[in-house]
């Protein structure tokens, strides 16, 4: 992937309008940027676009076949790509939006498509993320800025600076640059919740509670 001469740095909260349109634009055009979450900042583009995942695949020098985490608006639309059983709808409706991401079966059309059976998905607690989800009306792939092996780089001067940020279309910055913790990862694929990663939120504590 060649180096891009200029990256487009727009602020999120003075832009928020044409901050949106343009993660769309750079998701429907296959390419991709920096975001940040409710927990992070990611590199963000269409899983379903082979050109956006090798890219990706390239910039965090990660195998073909490593996952990373789909970003959804809702329980609903999560439920057009995964078998969502109805005791899990449930919860996840009283959970989300939150720090929570969790791995479930991948529906057959989707499996496909993603060339794997299982995908983590999480329903994130930002305005950004919900906004621009809601346009797109797909999953958003959530990774950490960083190569593998390496540590995420959690600021945007960090991030502007680096390498990795002159290798995307836009960085898109918070002022809020305080988020530092992953989400916490739960696979519901089994008959009882297994917690794979430790995050902001205790996820044993919501399930006990709303189950």
């Amino acid at each position: 992937m060649e180096m891009k001469k200029q990256t487009e740095i727009i602020n999120i909260v003075q832009n928020q309008d044409y901050a949106i349109s343009k993660a769309v634009e750079i998701y429907n055009n296959g390419r991709l940027f920096i975001y940040p979450t409710d927990t992070i900042y990611g590199f963000g583009c269409n899983p379903f676009n082979k050109s956006s995942m090798r890219n990706l695949h390239k910039l965090k020098g990660r195998e073909n076949r490593k996952q990373y985490i789909l970003l959804i608006s809702s329980v609903e639309i999560l439920s057009g790509y995964a078998e969502v059983p109805d005791k899990i709808s449930c919860i996840l409706n009283k959970i989300w939006p939150a720090a929570v991401t969790v791995i479930l079966t991948l529906k057959d059309e989707t499996s496909k498509k993603l060339n794997y059976s299982t995908a983590a998905f999480r329903v994130p607690d930002n305005k950004f993320c919900l906004t621009v989800l809601n346009k797109i009306n797909n999953p958003l792939v959530s990774t950490s800025v960083n190569v593998s092996g390496q540590d995420p780089l959690h600021t945007s001067e960090q991030i502007i600076s680096s390498d990795l940020g002159k290798m995307v279309d836009a960085i898109f910055i918070n002022t809020d640059d305080n988020h530092t913790e992953p989400s916490t990862i739960i696979d519901l694929t089994t008959n009882e919740p297994k917690v794979l990663r430790h995050g902001k939120i205790n996820f044993m504590d919501l399930w006990k509670k709303f189950s």
